[in-house]
C-alpha cells in the first residue's frame, strides 16, 4: 500500500484512486507467483527439490497464478469503470495520458496480453500440470507484469509517447537490478535450507494431492 502511494501515485500529485493500492497488490502477487513457478521448475530441472516439489504443487502454484491474474483484471476494470463513470478531471487524467501518444497501444497489450490470452490457456488443467508449459506462461506473465509497471510509471515521465531508447534503458535497468537480486538470493539459498524442515505441517504438504 505505501509503495503504491509513495512510488507511483505520487508521480502525479493531483491524481488519486482509493483502489490503486489493491491494484498494485494484485500486480505484485502476479509477479510473485510467476517468479515462484519459474524458480521451482528451474530447480527441479537441475535435480533439486524433485521429491519435495511435485506436479501437484506446481499445479497449485499455477492455480494461484491464474486466480490472482483474474483478480488483477477485476481490480483494473473496477478502477477504470469507477473513474469513467464519475468523470472527474482530476481522476480521468490518469487514463487520458495512457490512451494517447502511443500509450494506448500499451493499454491494449495489457488488456489482451495480460488477461485475455493467459485466461484461455490457464483454464486448462493439463497446462498447469505440465512444467514446460507452466514455465512458459509464468515467464510470459512476468514480462506482462513488467509492462504493467512500465505503463503505470512512464506516462508521467514522458507524455509525448513511447520511444525505443526509453524501453531499452528500462529493460537494462531491470536486468541489472534483477541480476543483483537473483545473485543475492542464490547466495543466501546456498547457506541455508530452502525447505522449512521444522514446520509441523511439512509432512502433510509433501503428501499433498489435487482432487
Amino acid at each position: 500500500t505505501f509503495a503504491a502511494f509513495d512510488f507511483i501515485m505520487s508521480l502525479d500529485a493531483h491524481w488519486f484512486s482509493t483502489i490503486f493500492c489493491v491494484y498494485y497488490f494484485a500486480a505484485g502477487l502476479v509477479g510473485f507467483f510467476s517468479f515462484l513457478a519459474i524458480s521451482l521448475i528451474y530447480l527441479r530441472s537441475k535435480g533439486l527439490l524433485q521429491e519435495p516439489v511435485t506436479v501437484e504443487h506446481l499445479h497449485d502454484v499455477g492455480k494461484l497464478l491464474f486466480a490472482f491474474n483474474c483478480f488483477w483484471a477485476y481490480i483494473a476494470i473496477s478502477q477504470y469503470l469507477l473513474i469513467w463513470y464519475s468523470n472527474i478531471p482530476e481522476e480521468t487524467v490518469f487514463f487520458l495520458h495512457r490512451q494517447s501518444h502511443g500509450w494506448g497501444t500499451i493499454s491494449l497489450i495489457l488488456v489482451i496480453g495480460h488477461f485475455a490470452i493467459p485466461f484461455v490457456f490457464f483454464m486448462s488443467r493439463w497446462m498447469k500440470r505440465n512444467p514446460k508449459t507452466l514455465f512458459f506462461w509464468a515467464a510470459y506473465l512476468l514480462v506482462m507484469n513488467w509492462i504493467d509497471i512500465f505503463w503505470l510509471v512512464m506516462p508521467n515521465a514522458n507524455l509525448e509517447g513511447v520511444s525505443f531508447s526509453m524501453i531499452l534503458v528500462d529493460v537494462c535497468c531491470t536486468i541489472g537490478v534483477g541480476g543483483i537480486y537473483i545473485a543475492g538470493l542464490l547466495k543466501f539459498a546456498g547457506q541455508t535450507s530452502v525447505m522449512p524442515v521444522r514446520d509441523p505441517r511439512l509432512e502433510e504438504s509433501l503428501k499433498f494431492h489435487n482432487i
